[in-house]
């Protein structure tokens, strides 16, 4: 293989070469068009966001049981379907509720850390592994290829010199770093990937903490790996700067399982390492395979087996990464979200499991979010063909742009997304790149809340255009309540709710662009 297309499957040499802390891979991204914006608003807010990658196809419907679903899905799972009894019903929503190997989870969601988007997915699903993962990577249509990835796009744009000059005062850390050996192809720029990766947790300890690295292989894979790691040595890059992170923090948590037990908590413990050591990098990706459960899933009783354990261990790892945070006082700064690349079907198989089906529910967790469900339980007809799948109620791509808005506070994601997708209310409000700043100037607020006839959106603009959106518990757009330029001070419009049914509802005001949005209780 020549040099110039080793480097670009191992990665850029200057800025992608693997790294290995704590025997896991770290992919460290640098600027790609979405990670350039997000380095950009990292650097003034400090806004990080881990990404949890559930490989396989995760079965939503073992994962987030419709209750009021409840006997129409037992004609269709007699063996796989958690008793009614076990199922652990969510605070508030009673139609709803976890499989019981989530407990960890649950508490975080009594504890109002968790936003459940329901039935994720995108139209025309493929059911294939790599080409559905490669549409969540890229953010593409199901009928178009692209070979950029939606977090590359950002950051070449913002980027285009990278890496020349690079790393440097202004931007001394890498923009994103993935734990595992293989950079995904969301960080894909136009011409190699932006990002490197730290291929393991016991590699990590070896390389930042303890100064080990295990010699190349005898071999011409060896004899490019050496040549890789010289050009490493040379630049040094972003090494010193993870290895800095690395020696500089400990965990806090006592929650992590003892090492080796649980992958996933391995692979977030580095990742709290990295962002309690001062790291300023916006977003972390981790995964956890396992998830293509087409046979064994449960091994004799519903509630155990290979999908139990997996799930127990998700909910485990994400109970010990917040609280790892949350002792650091990084909870303000930090949140994270699962993804898959499919749900399952509806009915199970033959082989006590289920074949690659189409929406599942993601979480988001941390203290920013808005906690609770956003969406409805999946209707599951008392009849269906085998192959029935869960039909898609949000595009995984509304998730991201409400990502890239509301957490990191982009603007312009139609050059990243490329179609304008809805704003989901999964966060509190703004979270810009000057967000306590703004949220403070812009005072956006209502009262009454709760809402029995009449209620004032209030906000304060230094003179602005001004769009006031009323959204249903969805996210869904239900009317303008006002739009215009308003001079600066302070405002308040009146808002008559007697065309609302009672319920929760969401209003975003949005200033010169930037959305804020806030719950609002209909009595």
């Amino acid at each position: 293989m020549k040099r110039r297309n080793f480097l670009r499957t191992a990665g850029t040499a200057t800025a992608l070469t693997p790294f290995i802390y704590n025997g896991l891979p770290i992919s460290a991204m640098a600027r790609n068009s979405v990670f350039s914006k997000l380095g950009a608003a990292a650097s003034l807010s400090g806004k990080v966001m881990v990404f949890i990658e559930l490989n396989g196809g995760n079965d939503g419907l073992n994962t987030l049981i419709p209750l009021d679903q409840y006997g129409n899905l037992s004609n269709h799972r007699s063996n796989l379907l958690i008793p009614e009894n076990q199922v652990l019903t969510l605070d508030g929503t009673p139609a709803t509720g976890l499989h019981p190997a989530m407990t960890d989870l649950k508490n975080m969601y009594a504890d109002g850390l968790v936003s459940i988007v329901q039935n994720v997915g995108y139209p025309n699903q493929d059911y294939s592994h790599f080409r559905s993962m490669d549409i969540w990577m890229t953010a593409s249509e199901s009928d178009q290829s692209l070979d950029t990835g939606w977090l590359g796009r950002s950051l070449e744009l913002e980027y285009p010199d990278f890496p020349t000059g690079y790393p440097n005062v202004d931007t001394p850390d890498p923009l994103a770093i993935q734990v595992g050996s293989i950079v995904p192809i969301a960080f894909m720029g136009s011409a190699f990937p932006m990002g490197m990766s730290i291929s393991s947790a016991d590699d990590f300890y070896n390389q930042y903490i303890n100064d080990f690295v295990e010699p190349a292989p005898a071999t011409p894979y060896g004899d490019e790996l050496q040549y890789i790691r010289l050009i490493l040595q040379q630049s040094q890059l972003y090494y010193n700067a993870i290895k800095a992170a690395a020696e500089t923090s400990q965990t806090l948590s006592s929650k992590y399982p003892p090492q080796y037990q649980n992958y996933l908590a391995d692979q977030l413990k580095v990742v709290a390492r990295l962002i309690g050591g001062g790291l300023q990098t916006p977003v972390y990706m981790v995964s956890i395979g396992g998830f293509d459960t087409h046979s064994e899933q449960t091994d004799g009783s519903p509630a155990t087996g290979t999908h139990a354990e997996l799930l127990r261990q998700v909910s485990e790892a994400i109970c010990a990464f917040q609280d790892d945070i949350t002792l650091m006082g990084m909870a303000d700064k930090v949140a994270g979200m699962t993804f898959s690349e499919f749900g399952r079907t509806i009915a199970e198989n033959g082989s006590i499991g289920t074949d690659h089906g189409a929406a599942a529910p993601l979480f988001v967790f941390g203290k920013g979010v808005n906690p609770g469900l956003i969406g409805q339980n999946a209707q599951i007809p008392s009849a269906l063909d085998l192959s029935e799948d869960v039909p898609m109620q949000h595009d995984f791509r509304s998730v991201y742009a409400s990502v890239l808005q509301d957490w990191f506070g982009l603007t312009g994601l139609d050059e990243i997304l490329y179609e304008d997708f809805p704003i989901l209310p999964i966060f509190k409000g703004t979270t810009d790149t000057r967000d306590v700043a703004r949220r403070d100037a812009f005072q956006v607020g209502n009262y009454p809340n709760p809402v029995r006839s009449t209620t004032f959106i209030t906000f304060t603009t230094p003179g602005a255009h001004v769009v006031v959106n009323l959204l249903d518990s969805n996210g869904r757009f239900i009317m303008r309540i006002t739009e215009g330029d308003y001079p600066a001070g302070s405002h308040k419009v009146l808002f008559d709710r007697s065309s609302l049914q009672s319920g929760s509802y969401f209003y975003q005001v949005k200033i010169n662009g930037m959305g804020i949005t806030k719950k609002m209780l209909v009595l």
